[in-house]
């Protein structure tokens, strides 16, 4: 895995291509949207879907702890895919979590709409925003804000390419802000075309595709220009 650095608000970040933020100089990790418990949200509502979604998110997010080593987990909402989420967790899942977040000193659960309240039975602070020095982490992007990481989103890009357009999750940042890709394995993607991530990023900006082990770099036009080129 290749990170790409980013400078936000005079602080060095390294976004991963697994999806996930780095902050070194606090020994910060910083993942977004991991939906965990949506396979089992969609069965008992009668859509059948393999209910392995929170396993292999899980198993992702162990890679990049063990990567990073962090001092510090920042989950930025949308954890569960819903209030009882984490009471649904299969024995074997968590005991994984538990062993995730154990290794970690601060695990800070950023409340989402998917999940407005703490999980249940989980170590970790529970808060609303987590301000850092020139940093704030929230769920979802205030467009005032500057210094801000954010998810709820799900943004995602396409790479024009000789075999064809590409769509892939993304980070998106214009120097003031960055919004992560969603982390889970069933989350799908909102294009960065679509006004409402759009009007976040007036002046444009820049978007990193995820790729295997590498970020793919393409600049954001600003939405004016945009709406001219699609009208």
């Amino acid at each position: 895995m290749t990170p790409a650095p980013l400078h936000l608000a005079g602080e060095r970040l390294m976004l991963d291509p697994a999806g996930v933020v780095a902050w070194p100089a606090q020994r910060t990790l910083v993942v977004s949207d991991l939906h965990l418990e949506k396979g089992s949200h969609f069965a008992a509502r009668g859509f059948f879907v393999p209910p392995y979604d929170t396993r292999e998110t899980l198993a992702k997010l162990a890679l990049a702890v063990r990567r990073y080593a962090p001092a510090r987990l920042v989950l930025l909402g949308d954890s569960f895919h819903d209030a009882g989420g984490c009471q649904r967790m299969a024995p074997a899942d968590c005991a994984a979590l538990g062993r995730l977040l154990a290794g970690v000193a601060e695990v800070v659960w950023v409340l989402g709409n998917h999940d407005p309240v703490a999980p249940v039975g989980l170590p970790g602070i529970a808060t609303e925003a987590l301000t850092d020095g020139p940093l704030t982490f929230r769920h979802e992007a205030d467009p005032r804000a500057a210094g801000e990481l954010s998810g709820h989103f799900h943004p995602k890009a396409t790479l024009p390419t000789r075999a064809g357009p590409v769509s892939r999750p993304c980070f998106a940042t214009d120097g003031r802000r960055v919004i992560l890709p969603a982390f889970g394995a069933y989350t799908g993607g909102l294009d960065m075309r679509d006004p409402a991530l759009g009007g976040l990023f007036p002046r444009g900006g820049r978007v990193f595709l995820l790729g295997a082990d590498r970020l793919f770099s393409v600049p954001l036009a600003p939405m004016r220009r945009r709406a001219e080129s699609t009208a």
